[in-house]
Order: C-alpha cells, then sequence, then structure tokens
C-alpha cells in the first residue's frame, strides 16, 4: 500500500483561500482524470466539501506523487501552486488512513461529530467509482472509512459533542437562546436546494419557524424540497418554492435566510441585503413599511458641546462632523492640522507653531515661557484625551443571515449592516474553536487508532496473498507433473490406485507448505512485513509475473463487487 493525501482545509488555510480554491463537479471529474493518468498515481478520489479540498491517490513514488498531486490541486482550484503550497498538508499510508478515518468520524470537522461528512464520503467515492479511478485500495479505504464513521456514531456519544453546521450556526443567531425558542414562529428563506439547504429547511422546520420559502435556479428541485418539508409528518410547516429573482423581495420579509448555493459569485450583496432591511415589509401584511430604516440609519446621539467666549472655532459644527465632544482645552480628534493649529493659538494665547519653537527655542528659553504663561493664564494648559463617548448599544437585529457557501454567498460587509446578524464559515471556524470538547471524543480516537491498525494489517497481508497462491499454484503444477511422470513409468496402475497415489502426494505438499503460509502471512501483518513477500518469491524462485497476474485477477473481482454493491 502507498496511500497518499494531499490537501488543504480550514484548519490548515484561511477562508478566503478555500473560497478561491473551491472544486465544482465538472474539475472534479477533470481532477481524476488527470490524478490516474499521471505517471505516479494508480488509483484517485477526491473529497471536496464546503472546507477542505483533499486528492487521494496510491501512487508509487512519494516524492514524485506529492509533487504531481499538488501541482494538479493548483491547476484544477485556479490558485497558484506558489500561493497554494504553504497551506498544504500530506499524509501518507498509515498516516494518510488515520487522516480520512479521523475525517469520516467527524474530529477534523468544523464542527466536531457532525454527521454530514459520511455522505459527502460516499459521494466521492461514487465519484471515483463512476470515473473508474478507485481502485482495490481506494474502494476498500473508504468503504471501511464510512464503516468506521458509523460505528464511531454508534457506539460514542460523539454526536453530542458537536452538530451540523446547520444546527451550529442557528446556535450562533440564536446567541444563546435555545433556536426551538429563537426561531418559533419567525419566517425562513432558504437560498439553494442541494443537500445543505435540505438539511437547513428539515432543521429549521424542526425548530418550529412559521413559513419556509425555498429559493433556486432550478424550480423543479425547489418545488420538490417545498413539497417534502409541507408533507413531512414529523413537523407541520408551510412551504412554498420562488424563483431565485423573487429573493429580493421575500428577503424583506424574513426574519431569517440560509444561503447555500454553488455560485461562483455573491448571491447577495451588502447594497441588496441594506435595501431589504430597510423595505421590510410588516408579517402581517404585504403593504406598508416597518420603522427599521430609522433604525438602519439611525445616528449617533449628540454629545454635549461646550462653548469658549472668543474661540474662533464653530464647535458645534466640528463636534457635528467628527462625532466627539469640544469643551475648552480638551483635544479634538477629528480635525485637520490647520483647524488645531488655530485651537491650539487660542488655548495657549499665542500663534506660536509649537513644533518649530521646540526645534529652534533653546531649553532656557522654553521653560521662561511656561512660566510666563502660568503666571498668565494662572495654569499650564495640559493636554487631555477627548471625552469619552457613549456607548451606542448595536440595535437587535431584524434580519439573520447563514451563509453555509463556500465561496461565501453572502457579502462579508453585511457583518457591518445594523439590524443584520450574518454568521458565515469564517465566524463559524473561529466560534468552534472555543467549542468545549466532548468526553467521548477521546473514544472516537481509540477507535480510530484501533481501526487504523486492522485496515493496516489487512492490507499488508493482502499484499503477500497473490504470492501464497502463486506458490501454492507452483506446488499444484509439481504435482500435476510428478503424477504424469508415475503414469508413464507405471502404464497399468489402475485408477484406485492412482487416485490414492495422487491424493497423498497432494496431502504431503499442503502438510509442508500450510506452516510457511500460515506464518508468513502472521508477519506480513505486523507492521514493517512487507518484504516476507519478496521473500517468499525469492526462496521459491516464483515468476513475477504470475503473482501479478493473480493480483491484478483479484483486484479485478473486487473491483466489479464493490462497483455493483456501491458505496456503504
Amino acid at each position: 500500500m502507498s496511500l497518499l493525501v494531499v490537501g488543504l482545509s480550514h484548519r490548515s488555510a484561511p477562508v478566503s483561500l478555500l473560497e478561491r480554491a473551491t472544486l465544482n463537479a465538472d474539475a472534479q471529474f477533470k481532477l481524476l482524470q488527470d490524478t490516474v493518468a499521471a505517471e505516479p498515481a494508480a488509483e484517485a478520489a477526491v473529497l471536496a466539501t464546503c472546507n477542505r479540498i483533499e486528492l487521494y491517490a496510491d501512487v508509487d513514488k512519494f516524492h514524485a506523487g506529492v509533487a504531481e498531486l499538488s501541482t494538479l490541486l493548483a491547476q484544477h482550484s485556479g490558485v497558484g501552486l506558489d500561493e497554494l503550497t504553504p497551506y498544504l498538508y500530506v499524509h501518507y499510508e498509515d498516516r494518510a488512513v488515520h487522516h480520512l478515518f479521523s475525517v469520516a468520524c467527524g474530529l477534523d470537522s468544523m464542527v466536531v461529530g457532525e454527521g454530514q461528512i459520511l455522505g459527502q464520503i460516499k459521494d466521492s467515492l461514487a465519484k471515483a467509482q463512476e470515473l473508474h479511478s478507485a481502485g482495490r485500495l481506494l474502494n476498500e479505504l473508504f468503504q471501511q472509512a464510512l464503516r468506521v464513521g458509523k460505528r464511531a456514531h454508534s457506539e460514542t456519544g460523539i454526536d453530542r459533542a458537536g452538530q451540523s453546521l446547520v444546527t451550529f450556526g442557528l446556535q450562533q443567531l440564536s446567541s444563546g437562546t435555545a433556536v426551538e425558542a429563537w426561531a418559533k414562529g419567525k419566517r425562513a428563506l432558504v437560498i439553494g436546494a442541494g443537500s445543505m439547504s435540505s438539511l437547513a429547511a428539515a432543521t429549521l422546520a424542526r425548530a418550529g419557524v412559521a413559513e419556509i420559502v425555498v429559493a433556486n435556479r432550478t424550480s423543479d428541485r425547489a418545488e420538490r424540497l417545498a413539497q417534502i418539508i409541507t408533507e413531512s409528518p414529523e413537523t407541520d410547516v408551510s412551504a412554498r418554492a420562488v424563483p431565485m429573482d423573487s429573493v429580493p423581495f421575500e428577503l424583506t420579509r424574513a426574519d431569517v435566510a440560509v444561503s447555500c448555493t454553488g455560485a461562483t459569485g455573491l448571491v447577495l450583496t451588502a447594497d441588496a441585503v441594506a435595501g431589504a432591511v430597510e423595505g421590510r415589509v410588516s408579517p402581517d401584511t404585504t403593504a406598508g413599511r416597518t420603522a427599521v430604516a430609522d433604525v438602519v440609519r439611525e445616528e449617533l446621539p449628540p454629545t454635549s458641546v461646550g462653548s469658549e467666549d472668543g474661540c474662533p472655532l464653530d464647535l458645534s459644527a466640528v463636534q457635528g462632523a467628527s462625532g466627539f465632544s469640544v469643551m475648552g482645552e480638551a483635544a479634538v480628534a477629528g480635525m485637520d492640522a490647520a483647524t488645531l493649529e488655530q485651537h491650539a493659538a487660542w488655548v495657549g494665547g499665542s500663534a506660536v507653531d509649537r513644533r518649530e519653537a521646540a526645534r529652534s527655542t533653546p531649553e532656557a528659553e522654553l521653560i521662561t515661557e511656561l512660566a510666563t504663561m502660568a503666571a498668565t493664564v494662572g495654569r499650564i494648559p495640559e493636554r487631555r484625551r477627548p471625552e469619552p463617548v457613549a456607548h451606542i448599544p448595536r440595535p437587535a437585529p431584524v434580519l439573520s443571515l447563514l451563509d453555509l457557501a463556500m465561496p461565501r454567498d453572502v457579502d462579508a460587509a453585511v457583518h457591518r449592516l445594523a439590524g443584520v446578524r450574518l454568521v458565515d464559515i469564517e465566524s463559524l471556524a473561529e466560534a468552534s474553536a472555543d467549542a468545549p470538547m466532548a468526553a467521548d471524543v477521546d473514544a472516537v480516537r481509540r477507535i480510530v487508532s484501533d481501526e487504523v491498525a486492522a485496515f493496516g494489517a489487512a492490507q499488508r497481508a493482502a499484499h503477500i496473498t497473490p504470492t501464497v497462491v502463486a506458490l501454492r499454484a507452483m506446488a499444484a503444477e509439481v504435482v500435476a507433473g510428478e503424477i504424469a511422470r508415475l503414469d508413464g513409468r507405471l502404464p497399468g496402475l489402475d485408477d484406485k490406485h492412482r487416485a490414492e497415489i495422487t491424493q497423498t502426494v497432494r496431502r504431503v505438499v499442503d502438510k509442508l507448505l500450510h506452516a510457511p503460509t500460515v506464518r508468513v502471512k502472521q508477519l506480513a501483518a505486523e507492521p514493517g512485513g512487507a518484504g516476507y513477500a519478496d521473500a517468499l518469491r525469492t526462496l521459491f524462485d516464483l515468476d513475477q509475473e504470475t503473482v501479478a497476474s493473480v493480483s491484478r485477477a483479484e483486484e479485478d473481482s473486487e473491483n466489479e463487487i464493490s462497483k455493483n454493491r456501491g458505496p456503504a
């Protein structure tokens, strides 16, 4: 086994890079085709999700494989190799198996323990099988990864350690309130009708929203999802489908919107969201406007403005432009240099450029000038900080947005809009970094370690099987040759005696081969046991092509079984 994985994920790369490096379905197929066509790789599979891109391959050379897979990822992702390389990670052989099993169990997910990754691994295997890029190794690896993931979820409480991105995102939007209490009675807009959007719609329905509107570029898929939600016996939520061009209006009616499309550009710009918030329609009627626009456009409350006789500045005008209080000699942040100099001259009673004076006036003269000023005004003017501005609480959001797309569907500038709460992949990553880990995670890690060891042992044992089969085939040929020679020497031998002699010779050969072949399989299953197959071929002078033909026959048979069975 020479399994190699090269990839990048939310753990190794910034979200901005992951957005640019996403692979659509066509790009994934082309990447698989080019990988198996490359010299170092015999098999290939791509695992591409909203926060990871990983290329798995069975390679015959490590360094050449890393170079080739990295180059192919750069070519098909559209990100230059020099820019991509610092964020790539590489796992080889047992470490690669451990990585995939950990991913399947949700240990490497943005939200630990989420189970959606199992469906994504299943889809990756299906793509590789469809393109015939998955051979014996990757078929067995991905099938086993699916079984390990299911075992982790059934035997441990890893589900309690985390949730799907949808659930976790809604928890972030609810800001500590129970999602069910927060969502109850709200109007929801779901943009997209793929697997993630479907999960979002189902989660919102279970949470108790009053209505779900599904918008998608393909109307049939939107209508199908709306029908499934409406007819679900588990919930009592009305749902309807709308075309994508209805999103701006539907956004004015929605309390929460979830977007997860495959678009390469923004689906919701900051201007579109601001316009939807300002033009929000009353929940009880399609006519009339709320006062949300007043909340969004609300200015900072005025602060007190001092007045000083003889001040050459219009302090109220300065305060209105800058938002800072100007009282007496207080510093006035926000003024330009000339205005500050004018104010300083008034405060100090002198128009002297203090910076120039500091460079040209001797220290003794400066002290004398300060003493004179103190005698005139009674004290030395102070430099004081601006008066603290009262903290302005951010208005409660009237629209909550959950962006689960990669690249992002919603403009990041929406974070700065008043009246809007946006949770996206980047903010989810920051929030999940502080999430507590459940004790069950340790149990899952032990399962992964055990399964990795078992998989490695099985692969090493399977590696020597063709050699053992070839050895037994050679022994059978030797027995057949000797029986034929006996027939030539004893032509009068009857069938009964010939059969008895043949059976006796075969038993002798089987007994002689039994212990060595059983033992060599045990030894080969141990770490570092790959060399026993070579030793067996050398000791018995086995033909390498015969061994290879056995391997090809077994691989073809296993691939046909896997193809008929499909992903687990």
